[in-house]
């Protein structure tokens, strides 16, 4: 594991001269970075002050190497502190606002001294710090700050009303500086620490005091002060190896819209126990959610009235009525017979040793299927079919099609069990020519936990046009796969019997076995199931990458575009994108696709070997082996490549001469490092630089700001992007 460094960063530290300050100090100073440490030199009230605290720290720290130097100022002389920073070390990175002092009071007895001086501190101190610094964070486009509450602030204490406002004050702060400095990579978090320290040794018992050290809360300030960190606006309490994020929370609500029930504070007295209703709650995390919230509830308000006066319209089609209508709960039993009965229906057989696994209960290594869990979401389909439902009782179900599917498992399935699921009607959207109605199915097991999300795209033949929109945010989208060859191919012939066994997991439509009835479809005969092809090619991802391994199946998506006529060979074409298969499927014997845009993701899988060597006719480039052992350490760095999401190219030259081209594709699930220009999608970064100056580049001996303020280094595009892959470029260390 990559140890978090900050060489070339400055950390200001307010009341630093002891406990969760020192700590800090420190701990930043240990790992590279130059340290203001500030301290006044006061007590835990405010009064006094001194140099000798301050340094005593800086003494330490240099004792060990590090760089630091003391300041003596009061915080509310923000742009000495700042310029301290400035003077010694030349820039200013990271502001922890830790300085404060307590003036414990019960409300009554509260001084208009005892409240203004804590808000001078607190407050006033962080402020105008912080503002000091602002212009240079945003000129260098970086900047870490932090901002000190505590549970007195978050949650109020007998005897603090002045240290409560002022600690709560600072979370305000943080909020609306998180959203100010986004653009500028200017990041704020606030921290509640639960530690021992100066303002609460005579106040905590000593065996406790001696657990809330504070050496076990400055690890999760660093983390967020580091530029790997995108954490921006969070409050997170911390204190004895324990840290936890702490959110606003905000209940479902009640709307007053109707005659019956008017705004008065009688209706209000009478709703109150839904007013405080959290079983429904929403973390809301920008002010402008508020607004939205209260449109939202007025707009489902008028659809409930809309609901219960006008029945004729339920029993029409009506999509306003139908969205976001919940299903009643239903319990879905099941054994192993059920579980076996599954894997036989989707093409599992005894033939196959290592489908034993699937088939026989008494197996050391029995298991279910993943792609099982999509018969749970057919408990919502099914009431479309069953007219339950206000807006969509009167549709023809056969004009409905299976469009799309989508299956996420946050568990393994268990073999058995009663698991409970709640399906609604997520989002109808106007495709034109039909609607596309979107059904979601959760299944709970006894414990409450989730084990899966089914998400189904019907499509209603001769319904749109009834100007809906035209997509869905709620939609989990297809994926066109690469356009390289397949990087590997399965083909497995169906029994002619294969949709009359596959129909008894559940799906007893005829068109599956009755020739009669498929020829009023326009079939010749019965076709094979969507969700049975499905089966089919989730077992052929599964074995080819996974090894059969259900604990590594996370998520499928696909589209049905032409059914499988039984005894017909699915065939299944996958490429690998580092943790996400692409795959396409088609009916070998015509070359037919059936399920298109499809993908599954796979979790804990082995290094891709993504890196695509130089040709032996192509002359060697010092950077060359650079690329590829970047490619290897993609793997090393999950989450770099989930928060990057761009796409770099880099163009390195020999000579003056564009000599070779290299990308690094970070929107690739799992990341991918090859030869060339980017095979999807077009780089959000393009870099030049020469060989040889990339090397130096990488191990240090050149720096990046350097290289670009003298033309060796050129960038195009979103170069903030760059500071989100820079612990990528250290191959120095392993090569």
């Amino acid at each position: 594991m990559a140890e978090l460094r900050y060489d070339g960063r400055v950390a200001l530290i307010t009341g630093a001269g002891g406990g969760l300050g020192r700590e800090y100090a420190l701990m930043f100073a240990a790992r590279g970075a130059s340290v203001v440490v500030n301290d006044l030199g006061g007590g835990p009230s405010g009064d006094g002050d001194g140099t000798k605290i301050a340094d005593k720290v800086v003494a330490e720290i240099r004792a060990k190497g590090g760089k630091a130097v003391a300041n003596y100022d009061s915080v509310e002389e923000g742009e000495k502190l700042v310029q301290t920073a400035l003077d010694h070390f030349g820039r200013i990175d990271i502001i922890v606002n830790n300085a404060g002092i307590i003036r414990d009071r019960s409300f009554a007895r509260i001084s208009d001294t005892d409240w203004d001086l804590i808000h001078r501190v607190h407050v006033r101190g962080a402020f105008l710090i912080t503002r000091a610094a602002w212009p240079h964070m945003k000129k260098q486009k970086y900047g870490r700050i932090i901002m000190t509450s505590s549970a007195s602030g978050l949650y109020g204490n007998f005897g603090q009303a002045n240290y409560s406002a002022a600690k709560m004050g600072l979370v305000g702060l943080c909020n609306t500086l998180s959203i100010e400095g986004t653009k500028y990579n200017i990041h704020c978090n606030t921290i509640a620490p639960i530690a021992g320290s100066r303002l609460t040794e005579d106040i905590i018992p000593e065996e406790i005091f001696k657990l809330l050290k504070a050496e076990a809360v400055a690890p999760v300030v660093l983390y967020l002060c580091h530029e790997e960190c995108e954490e921006n606006g969070g409050v997170f309490e911390s204190g004895a190896g324990w840290v936890g994020q702490v959110k606003v929370q905000r209940a479902e609500g009640v709307v007053f819209a109707t005659e019956a029930a008017k705004l008065t504070p009688e209706n209000v007295r009478d709703s109150w126990s839904t007013v405080g209703d959290m079983s429904t709650c929403h973390y809301p995390t920008a002010a402008g959610d508020s607004t939205v919230l209260v449109v939202q509830s007025f707009e489902n308000a008028k659809r409930d009235i809309t609901r219960s006066t006008t029945s004729a319209e339920e029993d029409g089609f009506n999509p306003s009525l139908a969205i976001g209508q919940k299903f009643p709960s239903a319990q879905f039993s099941y054994t192993p017979n059920d579980v076996i009965l599954y894997a036989l229906g989707v093409g599992a057989s005894t033939s196959q040793p290592d489908h034993l696994k699937f088939l026989f209960e008494l197996n050391e290594d029995f298991c279910t299927l993943p792609s099982f869990a999509v018969l749970l979401g057919q408990k919502g389909m099914g009431n479309l079919f069953m007219g339950r439902i206000p807006g969509l009782r009167d549709i023809d179900i056969t004009k409905i099609l299976h469009g799309e599917q989508y299956l996420e498992v946050f568990k393994p399935m268990p073999t058995s069990g009663t698991l409970t699921t709640e399906s609604q009607i997520a989002d109808i959207v106007d495709k034109g020519s039909g609607a596309l109605i979107l059904t979601e199915t959760k299944a709970y097991n006894e414990n409450k936990e989730l084990l899966s999300l089914s998400q189904s795209a019907i499509f209603l033949v001769g319904a749109g046009g009834f100007g809906g929109r035209k997509k869905s945010e709620k939609a989990k989208l297809t994926v066109k796969p690469p356009s390289r060859s397949p990087d590997a191919s399965m083909k497995e012939k169906t029994s002619i019997d294969q949709a009359a066994l596959y129909r008894l997991t559940g799906d007893a439509n005829p068109l599956h076995i009755d020739p009669a009835f498929a020829a009023m479809g326009g079939f010749s005969k019965p076709i094979l199931h969507g969700l049975c092809s499905f089966g089919f090619s989730c077992r052929h991802v599964l074995k080819q990458f996974a090894d059969n391994d259900v604990t590594k199946f996370k998520a499928v998506k696909c589209r049905f575009a032409k059914p499988v006529l039984p005894g017909q060979t699915i065939q299944t074409d996958m490429w690998r994108e580092g943790n996400r298969i692409h795959f396409q499927t088609k009916v070998a014997e015509t070359g037919t696709v059936v399920i298109s845009g499809a993908y599954v993701d796979l979790i804990n899988l082995a290094p891709q070997p993504t890196v695509v060597e130089p040709a032996a006719s192509e002359s060697s480039l010092a950077s060359d082996v650079l690329f590829q052992e970047l490619g290897r350490q993609l793997s090393e760095h999950p989450d770099l490549v989930k928060k990057a999401k761009g796409i770099f190219l880099y163009i390195i030259t020999k000579d003056g001469k564009e000599a070779s081209q290299w990308t690094l594709d970070l929107k690739t699930a799992g990341g991918a490092v090859y030869r060339g220009q980017p095979k999807t999608g077009k780089s959000n970064v393009t870099v030049t630089i020469a060989d040889a100056d990339f090397v130096d580049l990488v191990s240090g001996k050149l720096s990046g700001q350097q290289a670009f303020m003298t033309g060796r280094l050129k960038v195009k595009g979103n170069v903030m992007l760059l500071q989100k892959i820079s612990q990528l470029l250290v191959a120095k260390a392993k090569l």
